[in-house]
Protein backbone atom coordinates (compact mmCIF):
# COMPACT_ATOMS: atom_id res chain seq x y z
CA UNK A 1 0.00 0.00 0.00
CA UNK A 2 2.64 2.54 0.68
CA UNK A 3 4.52 1.92 -2.65
CA UNK A 4 1.51 2.85 -4.37
CA UNK A 5 1.40 6.08 -2.60
CA UNK A 6 4.99 6.81 -3.71
CA UNK A 7 3.91 5.79 -7.47
CA UNK A 8 1.49 8.68 -7.15
CA UNK A 9 3.74 10.98 -5.20
CA UNK A 10 6.38 10.73 -7.03
CA UNK A 11 5.58 11.51 -10.91
CA UNK A 12 3.49 14.60 -8.75
CA UNK A 13 6.59 16.01 -6.92
CA UNK A 14 8.52 15.82 -10.10
CA UNK A 15 5.72 17.74 -12.05
CA UNK A 16 6.02 20.38 -9.11
CA UNK A 17 9.85 20.81 -9.16
CA UNK A 18 9.81 21.01 -12.99
CA UNK A 19 6.82 23.72 -12.83
CA UNK A 20 5.37 24.60 -16.12
CA UNK A 21 8.39 24.65 -17.77
CA UNK A 22 8.14 20.90 -18.86
CA UNK A 23 4.52 21.22 -19.64
CA UNK A 24 5.16 24.10 -21.60
CA UNK A 25 7.66 22.63 -23.96
CA UNK A 26 5.57 19.43 -24.62
CA UNK A 27 1.91 21.99 -25.68
CA UNK A 28 2.33 22.80 -29.79
CA UNK A 29 2.08 26.03 -30.40
CA UNK A 30 1.67 27.70 -34.04
CA UNK A 31 4.18 29.90 -35.74
CA UNK A 32 3.09 33.61 -35.82
CA UNK A 33 3.77 35.79 -38.16
CA UNK A 34 2.42 39.42 -38.43
CA UNK A 35 3.07 42.88 -40.58
CA UNK A 36 4.58 42.70 -43.92
CA UNK A 37 6.75 39.81 -44.91
CA UNK A 38 9.98 41.78 -46.75
CA UNK A 39 12.36 40.04 -48.93
CA UNK A 40 15.76 41.58 -49.90
CA UNK A 41 14.94 41.26 -53.55
CA UNK A 42 12.02 42.94 -53.11
CA UNK A 43 14.42 45.74 -51.34
CA UNK A 44 16.67 45.73 -54.44
CA UNK A 45 14.01 46.68 -57.11
CA UNK A 46 13.58 50.35 -55.39
CA UNK A 47 15.27 53.03 -57.09
CA UNK A 48 15.68 56.95 -55.95
CA UNK A 49 13.07 58.95 -57.75
CA UNK A 50 10.38 55.79 -57.47
CA UNK A 51 7.20 57.48 -56.74
CA UNK A 52 4.57 55.91 -53.86
CA UNK A 53 2.43 54.32 -56.10
CA UNK A 54 5.91 52.68 -57.52
CA UNK A 55 6.79 51.45 -53.87
CA UNK A 56 3.52 50.48 -52.95
CA UNK A 57 3.68 48.12 -56.11
CA UNK A 58 6.63 46.70 -55.27
CA UNK A 59 6.69 46.32 -51.71
CA UNK A 60 3.00 46.00 -50.89
CA UNK A 61 1.29 48.45 -48.57
CA UNK A 62 3.31 49.56 -45.91
CA UNK A 63 2.55 48.91 -42.01
CA UNK A 64 2.56 51.87 -40.35
CA UNK A 65 2.24 55.46 -42.10
CA UNK A 66 2.58 57.91 -38.74
CA UNK A 67 -0.32 61.02 -38.95
CA UNK A 68 1.95 63.99 -39.45
CA UNK A 69 4.74 62.44 -41.52
CA UNK A 70 2.73 60.96 -44.76
CA UNK A 71 6.34 60.46 -46.03
CA UNK A 72 7.58 57.64 -44.14
CA UNK A 73 6.58 54.76 -44.46
CA UNK A 74 7.60 51.78 -42.08
CA UNK A 75 7.07 47.98 -43.61
CA UNK A 76 7.38 46.11 -40.35
CA UNK A 77 7.72 42.03 -40.05
CA UNK A 78 7.07 40.67 -36.53
CA UNK A 79 7.60 36.44 -36.20
CA UNK A 80 7.24 34.38 -33.70
CA UNK A 81 8.22 30.37 -34.13
CA UNK A 82 6.83 27.95 -31.72
CA UNK A 83 8.72 28.75 -28.50
CA UNK A 84 11.66 29.97 -30.08
CA UNK A 85 12.33 34.21 -29.25
CA UNK A 86 10.56 36.45 -31.62
CA UNK A 87 12.25 37.96 -34.60
CA UNK A 88 11.30 41.46 -35.84
CA UNK A 89 12.46 42.92 -38.95
CA UNK A 90 11.79 46.46 -39.72
CA UNK A 91 12.24 48.80 -43.65
CA UNK A 92 11.46 52.47 -42.92
CA UNK A 93 11.16 53.96 -46.81
CA UNK A 94 11.40 57.79 -46.83
CA UNK A 95 9.43 60.57 -49.47
CA UNK A 96 10.76 63.75 -50.26
CA UNK A 97 7.66 66.93 -50.40
CA UNK A 98 6.77 65.58 -54.10
CA UNK A 99 6.18 61.69 -53.29
CA UNK A 100 9.63 60.50 -54.55
CA UNK A 101 11.38 57.97 -52.94
CA UNK A 102 14.51 59.20 -51.50
CA UNK A 103 16.12 56.55 -48.58
CA UNK A 104 15.73 53.44 -47.84
CA UNK A 105 17.07 52.42 -44.31
CA UNK A 106 16.45 49.23 -41.98
CA UNK A 107 17.43 45.87 -41.52
CA UNK A 108 17.93 45.18 -45.41
CA UNK A 109 20.37 46.97 -47.35
CA UNK A 110 19.25 49.06 -50.80
CA UNK A 111 20.23 48.12 -53.81
CA UNK A 112 24.06 48.93 -55.05
CA UNK A 113 21.87 50.04 -58.32
CA UNK A 114 19.72 52.53 -55.63
CA UNK A 115 20.56 55.88 -57.06
CA UNK A 116 20.97 54.75 -60.93
CA UNK A 117 18.56 56.40 -63.22
CA UNK A 118 14.94 55.17 -63.61
CA UNK A 119 13.43 54.33 -67.27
Amino acid sequence: MQIKKWLVALPLAMTMLTGCSLLEKLVYRIDINQGNYVEQQAVEQLKFGMTKEQVRYVMGSPMLIENGYPDTWYYIYHHTEGHHDSIQKNLVVNFNDQGQLVNVKGDFDASDKFFERLN
